[in-house]
C-alpha cells in the first residue's frame, strides 16, 4: 500500500453508555406505544416503526464504534429484513404463533412500513447532525471563553 492510500475505518466493539440509554429509553417508549397506546392505530403502526429503526440504531451504537451512516443504514436493514421476513412468512402460510414475537415481529408486510424505516433512518441522520453541530458550536463557545481568560 502506497503512503498516499487510505485505509477506511472499521468497526470495532466498545460499550457507549450514552447510545445505551437513549436505547433503553426508546424501548421504553416503544413499549408503551404497544401497550398503553396501541389503540392508537397511526402511533402503533407508523410511529413505532420509526422509532424502531432509531432503537435498533442506539443499540448498535452501543456495542459498536462505526460512523453513523453506516449504522443508521444496518438499523434501516434490519426493518427490510424483518418486512421481507413477513412476507415470506405470509407466501407460504407460516404465522407466528407467540405473542410476544408477533408484537415485536409483526405479521403482515406492509409497504408503509418500510416508508417508516426509511423516517427512522432520516431521523437518525438528523439527530446526529443536530448533535454534532451543537457539540461543535459549544466547543467553538468554549474556545472563545478560553480566549478571554488568556487575553
Amino acid at each position: 500500500m502506497s503512503p498516499t492510500e487510505t485505509v477506511a475505518p472499521r468497526a470495532t466493539l466498545r460499550f457507549d453508555r450514552e447510545a445505551a440509554l437513549w436505547a433503553l429509553f426508546i424501548f421504553v417508549i416503544e413499549v408503551l406505544i404497544a401497550t398503553v397506546w396501541s389503540h392508537h392505530r397511526w402511533v402503533r403502526g407508523f410511529v413505532g416503526d420509526v422509532l424502531a429503526v432509531v432503537w435498533v440504531y442506539f443499540l448498535l451504537r452501543a456495542v459498536v464504534k462505526a460512523n453513523t451512516s453506516g449504522l443508521a443504514l444496518a438499523a434501516f436493514a434490519v426493518g427490510c429484513l424483518v418486512e421481507l421476513a413477513q412476507y415470506i412468512a405470509t407466501a407460504n402460510g407460516w404465522h407466528v404463533q407467540n405473542r410476544v414475537l408477533k408484537i415485536l415481529l409483526g405479521s403482515v408486510a406492509d409497504w408503509m412500513d418500510m416508508l417508516a424505516y426509511a423516517c427512522g433512518f432520516l431521523l437518525v441522520l438528523a439527530f446526529e447532525f443536530l448533535r454534532a453541530r451543537i457539540q461543535l458550536l459549544r466547543g467553538a463557545k468554549a474556545g472563545v471563553a478560553s480566549r478571554r481568560v488568556i487575553g
